[in-house]
């Protein structure tokens, strides 16, 4: 099971707040899951509330720092109030139904000041929570934590193989944020792919879905930082 995240909702609310999540206007903490996200995005979108979407998925990834207590809203706002943010979400969703998640991501990447791909992947996970896609892996987060992980492993395979023994490529193409598009791809391919070969070996670990591989690769690495 995929951990809850804790909100804090007391101060003034975010907008446009997502009405099927816990009201902004009460007090105190609320627990919010990945399968509590996953109806209100699926509403906002049948109505094209890409704003809901976005501030769902932010609130989310952003736990008690993302709420009115914490220190994301003011980011929020500043990226709510991007000239042409509606036109690039509908376009981002479109992109994902119509060809596939790395064309979406690439249709994001730096459009808008303050959404970095730490965020705009996890929109589009949501996203394709709800709408098919047309071809290629589902959308998955790849944000700094996530990075750093598989950099871990890439410079364990790159000295063990000889291809990059002073860890250099690693470092730059693993690097803490702004990766390309085909970055993105060669993630959800090895999450993908890593689930399936789990899954397949009849393996009872939460790696046999690539949502729960993702997770126990945060997890993992937030353990491990301390």
């Amino acid at each position: 099971m995929l951990k809850r995240r804790n909100l804090s909702l007391s101060g003034c609310p975010l907008t446009p707040w997502p009405s099927a999540l816990a009201p902004a206007s009460c007090s105190g903490d609320a627990g919010i899951s990945r399968a509590e996200v996953a109806p209100a995005v699926a509403d906002a979108l049948r109505r094209e509330g890409f704003r809901e979407v976005l501030v769902a998925t932010y609130v989310w990834g952003k736990g008690k720092r993302g709420t009115p207590g914490g220190s994301g809203p003011a980011t929020l706002h500043k990226i709510l109030a991007a000239e042409g943010l509606d036109a690039a979400l509908a376009r981002a969703v479109a992109t994902w139904g119509e060809h596939s998640a790395k064309a979406a991501y690439a249709g994001l990447q730096s459009l808008v000041p303050e959404f970095g791909p730490s965020f705009y992947t996890k929109f589009l996970y949501f996203v394709g929570k709800t709408v098919p896609s047309a071809s290629g892996p589902q959308p998955l987060i790849l944000d700094r934590v996530l990075a750093r992980r598989v950099r871990s492993l890439a410079l364990t395979v790159g000295r063990e193989t000889g291809h990059d023994p002073d860890g250099s490529i690693t470092s730059w193409v693993w690097r803490d944020r702004n990766w390309s598009p085909h970055r993105y791809a060669v993630h959800l391919s090895f999450i993908h792919v890593t689930a399936r070969q789990l899954a397949a070996g009849g393996s009872s670990s939460p790696g046999a879905s690539p949502d729960l591989l993702e997770y126990a690769m945060f997890t993992a690495t937030r353990q491990a930082s301390g």
